[in-house]
C-alpha cells in the first residue's frame, strides 16, 4: 500500500471520468531499440539482449507457476518485474505538451511517467512532467473501472493510486490520472487525444534505460491500445544488431496488405488465446515446428498451456530470442545436428548450447533451411538469419533460441523483417515477411 506520505504529497485535482474509445484514431511512430546507439560492438548487442531476457523470462514464469495462489501486489510485483522492454517511443502528454521517451512493452498495461513533484526520482532525458501546469490534467476516480484494472489499486482522499514494481531493478508508484496525449505521425502531423489514463509517478527507482517512463501494448483495460480504440496495432522489427529504426502503426494505420507491406508472401492470420495467469500477454495456440521440409517429431502438447497457468506459447515484443521448450528445443536441435555438417559444441559463454564452427571449412557446403512455425490456421515462415546468429566471441554460428523448462516466448529476433497485426478487437494475430528497414 502507498505510504500517506506519499499520497498527502499528491497534488488534488479535479476527478476525470472513465476514459472511451475514440473511433478513428490513428497514428505511426519510430521505434529505437535501447542499445541502437549505445556505440556496442554486435558481441555486446547479444550479451545485453541476453541477460534482459533471461531477467523477463525468469519473472513471467514466477508468476505463472503462482497463479492459482498468488495474491495480487504479488502478481503486480512478478508480472511487471519482467517487462523493462526493447524499444523506445517519443510521446507527449499534457497541455501544452512535454515531449519524452518511453519503453514500449507489449507485455504490460500500465503507462506511466516520472512526475513532479517527486518524493524520489531517476535521471531522465527531459524535465519531469508537471500535473500543476497542464490545463488538461484530471485525476481518475477511485470507483472507475480503470482504477480497478490495477492489479494493487489503492484509494486516498478520492485520488486512486498504484504501485508497480519491477523486480530488483526499478519501481513506480503514483496516482492514476487522465492527460491529453499527443503521438507524432509519419507525415509530421501530429495526433492529440484526450483523457488517456496514465500512471503519474512520484516515487520511482531504477533503470529507465534513458527514458522517462514506459507505454503499456498489453491485453488490458489500462493499455494503451485497449483505451484508445481501435483495438489494434502493427509493427515491422528491423535487427537489433543495426541502428535502423523499426515502425509501429496504431489504429487506422495498422493494416496489413500487399501494398504496405511491399511483400509478394499472403498475410496469414492466428487466434490469440488467453491464459488467466497472464491475461495481459499475448498467447498462441503452436501445433508444431518444421526445418525444411521436415516437420519435427514434437508432440503438440508441449506447447499447451497447463491448468495452473504455467507453459503455453506467446508472443513478445520485450524478449529478445526465443525461449523454446526444452522437448521442441531438442527436436530442432538434433535436427540441426543431423543435417549440418560440422560439429556441434556445446554452449558458448553467452548461454547458447547448440553450435557450430564457422566459417566451415573450404571444401564443405552448407546450406540452412528455413524454420516454419505451425499456428493454427497459419504457418509463420523463419528465414535462417532468423534463427541462427554468429556469436562475437567465439565465431561459432549458434541457433538464436534458449531452452525453456516449460512455456516457449517467441522473441524479437525472430520477428525482426515480420509485419506483425495485433487485433485485440478480433482475437487475431496477423503478420507477413517484409523489408522492415525500408517500410
Amino acid at each position: 500500500m502507498a505510504s500517506p506520505v506519499f499520497l498527502l504529497a499528491l497534488v488534488v485535482a479535479t476527478l476525470l471520468p472513465a476514459s472511451k474509445c475514440r473511433d478513428g484514431v490513428g497514428f505511426q511512430l519510430k521505434l529505437r531499440h535501447i542499445d541502437a546507439h549505445g556505440g556496442y560492438t554486435k558481441l555486446q548487442l547479444v550479451t545485453r539482449a541476453m541477460d534482459r531476457s533471461r531477467a523477463r523470462v525468469a519473472a513471467l514464469k514466477t508468476v505463472a507457476a503462482a497463479a492459482p495462489v498468488v495474491d495480487p501486489i504479488t502478481a503486480a510485483r512478478i508480472l511487471v518485474a519482467a517487462s523493462q522492454g526493447e524499444y523506445l517511443i517519443d510521446i507527449a502528454i499534457g497541455t501544452p505538451p512535454l515531449y519524452y521517451t518511453a519503453i514500449l512493452d507489449t507485455g504490460s498495461d500500465l503507462i506511466w511517467t516520472q512526475c513532479a513533484p517527486c518524493v524520489l526520482c531517476e535521471d531522465q532525458p527531459t524535465p519531469y512532467f508537471q500535473p500543476a501546469r497542464s490545463a488538461t490534467y484530471r485525476l481518475v476516480p477511485c470507483q472507475s473501472s480503470l482504477c480497478a484494472a490495477l492489479p494493487y489499486p489503492a484509494c486516498f482522499q478520492r485520488m486512486c493510486a498504484y504501485q508497480y514494481y519491477y523486480g530488483d531493478y526499478a519501481s513506480t508508484a503514483g496516482v492514476l490520472a487522465g492527460e491529453t496525449f499527443t503521438f507524432g505521425a509519419v507525415n509530421s502531423t501530429k495526433v492529440r487525444v484526450p483523457n488517456v489514463a496514465f500512471g503519474c509517478g512520484n516515487i520511482n527507482a531504477g533503470d529507465l534505460a534513458n527514458s522517462s517512463g514506459m507505454v503499456g501494448l498489453g491485453r488490458g483495460l489500462l493499455s494503451l491500445v485497449r483505451q484508445l480504440g481501435p483495438s489494434r496495432f502493427s509493427y515491422c522489427l528491423t535487427s537489433f544488431l543495426s541502428p535502423a529504426p523499426s515502425r509501429l502503426s496504431y489504429g487506422v494505420f495498422a493494416t496489413l496488405n500487399s501494398t504496405n507491406t511491399r511483400s509478394g508472401s499472403p498475410v496469414q492470420s492466428t487466434p490469440m488465446v488467453v491464459n488467466a495467469a497472464l491475461p495481459s500477454l499475448y498467447f498462441l495456440s503452436l501445433k508444431g515446428i518444421s526445418l525444411g521440409q521436415k516437420r519435427l517429431p514434437i508432440d503438440p502438447m508441449v506447447f499447451a498451456i497447463n491448468d495452473d497457468g504455467t507453459g503455453g506459447v506467446f508472443i513478445d515484443s520485450g524478449t529478445s530470442l526465443t525461449y523454446l521448450q526444452q522437448d521442441a528445443y531438442d527436436a530442432v536441435r538434433s535436427e540441426l545436428v543431423s543435417i549440418l555438417p560440422l560439429l556441434a559444441t556445446n554452449g558458448t559463454d553467452i548461454g547458447l548450447e547448440t553450435c557450430f564452427p564457422w566459417p566451415p571449412p573450404p571444401n564443405v557446403a552448407v546450406t540452412l533451411p528455413e524454420m516454419e512455425l505451425h499456428f493454427d490456421s497459419a504457418n509463420m515462415t523463419i528465414p535462417p538469419e532468423n534463427y541462427m546468429l554468429i556469436d562475437g566471441a567465439t565465431g561459432f554460428l549458434c541457433l538464436a533460441m534458449v531452452r525453456s523448462g516449460d512455456g516457449t516466448i517467441i522473441g524479437n529476433y525472430q520477428q525482426q523483417n515480420m509485419y506483425l497485426l495485433y487485433d485485440i478487437t478480433n482475437s487475431l494475430l496477423s503478420f507477413v515477411p517484409a523489408p522492415c528497414n525500408i517500410i
